[in-house]
């Protein structure tokens, strides 16, 4: 006859293999996403032109590889044209979804369940579903190879999502809180702007920056409906890059850490504030 195990044994096992497997699959997700950006790296400090099999230690850094990708695909001026778009369409956008989630949360809107049903279909979309004939609708208004048509095309497909995300936090908010704002006497507007908003900057920053990515990550739209190449953003130009120097391991490795560089810094830079404002909002609940 076999000894039991002593009373409260297998709980604590249990908790040890808990405790066990929360770092192992953190260092794997970990892993899954700094080896690609490690590669990268490596691969641009090889010497140009050396043939790339995985991860491999450059014998030297050859720092010379960026300076020739960033005049061989003229950078400047496609970092330049991806800034002035992305500054253009994130502002607009936040405040658009901003003021729709909030309008769709708060306010007896007429067909507000069926305008926000419409809405959400965008999310089923694919974009490359509209891309053809969104290009004939801006070209017949005159908007193709233009940086307003390109950014009302961006706001629209962003919408979707903006406004469920800034729906679902403003449904979250007690009702109470709003409700004693108005017997303050206050409009729905500084209800939104001086009640709401401080509480909503954890919300509203996520959504900036993921617009920000968005938009600087978009290839199709600008590839489509900008035909100017002194007009194309920095993923469009990257993809032409990369036809011309498709063999160029190391070359094209420095472009495309060129091109992600704005998109890790802001999101390096936002990145405390996610993590505050998590923590504020775990600490309220």
């Amino acid at each position: 006859m076999t000894a039991s195990p002593p009373p409260g044994s297998r709980p604590r096992r249990a908790r040890q293999r808990r405790d066990l497997a929360a770092p192992v699959v953190l260092t794997l997700f970990v892993a899954a996403v700094l080896v690609p950006f490690l590669s990268l790296l490596l691969a641009s400090l090889q010497p140009a032109g050396t043939p790339l099999t995985g991860l491999a230690w450059p014998d030297g850094i050859h720092l010379e590889n960026f300076v020739h990708a960033w005049s061989a695909a003229g950078f400047g001026p496609l970092l330049r044209s991806s800034a002035v778009i992305a500054l253009a369409v994130v502002p607009a956008a936040v405040v658009c979804a901003t003021l729709a989630g909030y309008a769709l949360a708060t306010m007896d809107v007429p067909g507000g369940g069926k305008l926000y049903g419409y809405l959400l279909l965008g999310l089923s979309i694919p974009t490359e579903v509209t891309v053809i004939p969104l290009y004939y609708d801006l070209r017949a208004l005159g908007l193709t190879d233009t940086v307003p048509g390109l950014a009302l095309a961006e706001i629209a497909a962003f919408m979707p999502f903006g406004v469920f995300w800034m729906r679902a936090h403003f449904a979250t908010v007690p009702r109470s809180l709003i409700e004693a704002a108005r017997l303050d006497g206050a409009s729905s507007w500084t209800t939104l702007w001086r009640v709401l908003m401080p509480s909503s900057r954890p919300a509203v920053t996520t959504l900036g920056v993921l617009y920000f990515v968005w938009s600087w990550n978009q290839f199709l739209l600008p590839l489509i409906l900008i035909q100017d190449p002194a007009k194309r953003t920095a993923p469009a130009g990257l993809g032409f890059f990369t036809g011309q120097y498709n063999v160029d391991v190391p070359l094209l490795a420095a472009a495309t850490l060129i091109v992600i560089a704005p998109v890790v810094l802001v999101y390096l830079f936002f990145q405390r504030h996610f993590i505050n404002g998590v923590l504020s909002g775990a600490l309220k609940g």
